[in-house]
């Protein structure tokens, strides 16, 4: 299986080149790729099978993510191929406002509907994309944010209740992140003072345990002061905790320590509003419990297979009093052991499989209550008078926005979690909400499944539970089903009559609880119970003040498109942030595909241009030619005496480049600009040498140690045959030439070298082989680009001298006294 991302057709490729090559029936498979640029008539003289074979067509999707275009076209012709992709290729319309648009006619056929409720960060964006798309297509389209509860959808689109005129949203998300008050600077009372009067809860001590909590259980889990422990290395998570922290006016973040077996003890950055702050990633759980012992709740993020060992561990640790385990799927009898060991230890479970839970103004769990701006919207930075608890993470999120619009707001909400049998019930809770003053109401959702509610309407019964509780369970559907239904958690299957949704409903309402005659009605519920009380005096409603400025995170706003920021680097040769790498513009797998080589890569990284083959070949052939040179060249025996010297691979080649320059291989540019100057200027061969000699400088790639006229270097024959043969012209090579011919008549060792002939042969092929203006040609002459080619062809032979010298084992080199010549002033010598 793919570790990494690749296309349907590079997997393909592998399959077939690796896999049962030998075996008798070979089912190679053929392909070609279109793009919105291909032409057609070229792609028949390369594939010629397109005319003669029945071809299937579709998007070349990535292995391991989910494709969402769902697109294929099976047995065409290749005219049917034209026809299939002529609506499709090139479309920048994605999901589902493509099939909208594609699928309009038969939706508008079928007199479609079309309900849109959305959510999340910038919603109002996607949601205004839906409304221009119905408006554009003619289709109806209604688009509702989270102002509309889910259910409530239902009835509009059964027309069981009117569908309102929504009014223009704003323009994104970005607007919840802003003072509402229209003042640039942060209200002083939203950062001093919190939403409700003084709460006497808030200071006082937790109530003592009555007989029907567990024994030793606090009926107070989260206060302002709370200091949390976070098991793994959930990042985004602490983060959003800490942005919830700062949103709530809290004087310090509410996660002291992480806990991460798997790396060492570090400090890991997070953002404390505008500043950076460091909190310590510990590798073991007693080091984080012993430095912080301030510390009572642990998140445990642990994996299914982990989380039982890691909560196990914690309980040891007298000072943590609640217990959050995120992960579902935890083994039923595993679970049962930790219930039982936390109401020994008279630690609170919230989950497994759970969300966590929410304190507005004080702590929240991990990532309940979702992003900062839902955390504005549904008003959770300060506490309201209303508690609940709920099985699901999901639908709690729903409860916070339909409290925080029906009444004054949340003043806590849990999510016990969907298992089967969850660490803490839902009577855990609710007799804490009914111990708790703050605490006016309470909203419990509960599910099918299981006999909790049940407990409920026996602690109202016997006078345990006097607040006004609503409730809902859901899963009324079940009894439309002829079978058993499973729902989404595992505890939401009912085995018996008794545990339905229906049976469970109609017993709490005869227990004096207030239910809806639907979930589409809770809202409304809620909402009359919290106006009754406000009316009786038990809730007085505080001033609602503004909240605060929160700063965003730069990633997001510009998701918005709230910001620009100028790039710190550009680049033209390279991406590889889609689909595929590509270099200049050309993905990858079309460069394997092509067999374009060294030298064709080179092309594209270098000069941006896809070069002729013999330009390519050429490239590769000076490449070889100028790999190594022996021992004795000072860029080699510098690399091996650092080799020797015990130095590093990469330490030893950068000895070896640093020596490179006008003395040694840095001729290739400077002969290509000498000759080139000369030629352009219209001087003749004679002149331009007899004028170097009257300015007294050397002609740079003329002249060599040890080859001459008669012993002539082979590197320059084979590069002159292939030039000749396959360049269309060479006027500066023809040039050097005769200049060869007038250097050598003077001295038999003043010949073209390979440094010059590289330089030389250059310049023709960028100037004659109709990739680039002369114009471009001369700009990378200029910029030192065939320096590159030294350099590169160069580090290949540094590279062998150092592994050499490692293979031959060579000891630390010291160079002989006799080699040397002491040179020392007379008097020094006496």
């Amino acid at each position: 299986m793919s570790a990494k991302a690749i296309s349907e057709q590079t997997g393909k490729e592998l399959l077939y080149k690796y896999i049962c090559t030998t075996s008798a029936i070979q089912n190679r498979f053929k392909y070609a790729r279109v793009t919105p640029d291909t032409d057609w008539a070229h792609l028949l003289q390369d594939h010629p099978w397109l005319l003669t074979q029945n071809l299937v067509v579709k998007p070349d999707q990535l292995i391991k993510r989910r494709g969402k275009l769902g697109l294929i076209g099976v047995n065409l012709t290749l005219e049917g191929v034209k026809s299939w992709l002529k609506p499709r290729l090139g479309q920048e319309a994605t999901g589902i406002v493509r099939a909208i648009r594609d699928y309009q006619g038969p939706l508008k056929e079928h007199e479609v509907t079309i309900f849109v409720r959305r959510g999340g960060p910038n919603y109002q964006e996607g949601l205004r994309v839906m409304g221009e798309v119905g408006k554009t297509t003619g289709i109806p389209i209604h688009v509702f944010g989270t102002e509309t509860h889910m259910t409530a959808i239902v009835g509009m689109a059964l027309g069981h209740r009117p569908i309102p005129n929504q009014p223009p949203t704003a323009a994104h998300t970005a607007n919840f992140l802003l003072n509402a008050s229209g003042s640039t600077s942060t209200p002083a009372p939203s950062r001093t003072a919190s939403f409700s009067e003084s709460r006497a809860d808030e200071v006082a001590p937790a109530k003592k345990a009555k007989p029907a909590m567990p024994q030793g259980k606090s009926a107070t889990l989260f206060s302002c002061h709370t200091k949390a422990i976070v098991w793994g290395m959930q990042t985004r998570a602490v983060q959003g905790m800490l942005d919830f922290d700062y949103v709530c006016s809290r004087d310090e973040p509410s996660v002291a320590a992480m806990v991460y077996p798997f790396t060492g003890d570090h400090k890991q950055k997070f953002y404390w509003g505008h500043k950076e702050i460091l909190i310590p990633v510990f590798k073991n759980m007693a080091d984080a419990m012993k430095k912080h012992p301030e510390v009572d709740v642990l998140i445990n993020f642990a994996s299914l297979r982990s989380a039982y060992d890691s909560t196990i561990e914690t309980m040891n640790y007298s000072q943590i009093r609640t217990i959050a385990i995120i992960a579902e799927g935890i083994p039923e009898a595993l679970t049962r052991k930790l219930i039982k060991k936390a109401d020994q230890k008279g630690v609170t479970i919230i989950g497994p499989a759970t969300v966590g839970g929410i304190k507005p103004g004080c702590f929240k769990i991990g990532n309940t209550g979702g992003m900062l701006d839902n955390i504005l919207a549904s008003k959770l930075y300060r506490p309201g008078s209303v508690a609940y608890v709920s099985r699901s993470g999901g639908m709690s999120n729903e409860l916070n926005n339909i409290i925080s619009r029906t009444t004054d707001g949340v003043y806590e909400g849990v999510a016990i979690g969907g298992d089967r049998y969850p660490g803490s019930t839902f009577m855990d809770h609710v007799l804490r909400y009914q111990d708790t003053p703050g605490v006016k109401m309470i909203v419990v959702l509960g599910e099918i499944g299981g006999t909790e509610e049940y407990k409920i309407c026996r602690g109202i019964k016997e006078g345990r539970i006097t607040k006004p509780v609503v409730c809902w369970c859901i899963g009324t559907c079940a009894t439309m089903f002829s079978s058993e239904v499973q729902f989404g958690h595992a505890g939401a299957c009912a085995n018996q009559a008794s545990e339905t949704a229906v049976a469970k409903n109609q017993a709490l309402k005869e227990a004096g609880v207030f239910v809806p005659p639907s979930f589409d009605e809770l809202g409304e519920i809620i909402q009359s119970v919290y106006e009754d009380l406000v009316a009786k005096g038990v809730i007085v409603p505080a001033q609602e003040v503004p909240p605060p400025t929160v700063p965003m995170d730069y990633s997001w706003a510009r998701e918005l498109g709230l910001i620009r920021k100028p790039a710190s680097f550009m680049t033209s040769i390279c991406d590889e942030r889609g689909q595929e790498l590509i270099y200049a513009g050309m993905p990858i797998t079309e460069v394997f595909k092509e067999e374009m080589g060294i030298g064709g890569v080179l092309g594209l990284l270098w000069f941006q241009r896809r070069l002729p083959k013999y330009s390519c070949q050429f490239i590769e052939m000076c490449l070889m030619v100028t790999a190594d040179h022996g021992p004795a060249v000072s860029g080699a025996h510098n690399t091996i005496i650092c080799a020797r010297a015990g130095k590093d691979l990469v330490s030893s080649l950068t000895s070896g480049l640093l020596t490179i320059g006008d003395r040694f291989g840095g001729a290739l540019d400077a002969a290509a600009k000498m000759f080139s100057k000369a030629f352009d200027s219209g001087i003749i061969p004679m002149e331009f040498v007899n004028k170097m000699k009257k300015e007294g400088k050397l002609i740079m790639g003329i002249g060599h140690r040890v080859k001459s006229i008669n012993n002539p270097d082979m590197r320059v024959q084979i590069l002159k045959d292939y030039v000749k043969q396959h360049f269309p012209a060479t006027p500066l090579l023809d040039y050097a030439l005769e200049v060869e011919k007038i250097t050598t008549s003077k001295k038999p060792n003043l010949i073209l070298n390979v440094d010059g002939f590289i330089g030389v042969a250059f310049v023709d092929m960028l100037r004659n082989c109709g990739s680039f203006t002369r114009e471009e040609a001369d700009e990378y002459i200029d910029i030192g680009a065939l320096n590159g080619i030294f350099v590169l062809g160069r580090s290949m032979g540094f590279i062998g001298h150092y592994l050499d010298q490692k293979r031959l084992k060579q000891g630390l080199y010291r160079h002989p006294w006799d080699d040397i010549s002491y040179v020392l002033p007379e008097h020094m010598s006496m």
